[in-house]
């Protein structure tokens, strides 16, 4: 077994040529609608994020978005080339299939899972910042041992 061995841009091809994986447009407006809210919600990770930056962080914050945008720049052109070199939908772990190899985009499949897992940590205390505000206008105060990551 070579775990060096590579998908061929051909293969990638034929592989998303079956019928039934083909991408359809198939969205209703209730899945759009929802799919609105949960952009929304994620954005409240920003404001999460945000407000942790402004009140632990110093002058070295603005060197460090700079520093962030030229980063998402620089990877924004990498998926432009790699998606004109493999012309399949596909992510990370495809485009490193097809250039790199088995073993790297196993490594990256997996990087995506901690990314996603850390992302929906991120949501959950977002969100449970945004629940208990609801709670406290409707007047429900949650003990501070469960409402609370300090103790």
């Amino acid at each position: 077994m070579n775990v060096f061995r590579t998908k061929s841009i051909e293969q990638s091809i034929r592989d998303t040529d079956d019928p039934d994986t083909k991408l359809r447009k198939e969205l209703s407006a209730l899945d759009l609608t929802v799919f609105g809210v949960g952009v929304i919600i994620g954005a409240g990770i920003f404001v999460l994020t945000g407000t942790v930056a402004a009140t632990n962080s110093g002058p070295a914050l603005a060197l460090s978005f700079m520093i962030a945008a030229l980063a998402c720049g620089l990877a924004g052109l990498c998926y432009a080339e790699f998606a004109s070199t493999v012309p399949v939908a596909g992510s990370a772990y495809t485009f490193s299939y097809a250039t790199l190899g088995e073993l790297v985009a196993w490594t990256i499949g997996w990087d995506l899972v901690l990314e996603f897992t850390i992302g929906s940590a991120a949501l959950a205390a977002g969100f449970s910042g945004y629940f208990q505000t609801v709670l406290e206008i409707i007047g429900v105060e949650l003990p501070t041992q469960i409402s609370s990551a300090s103790w």
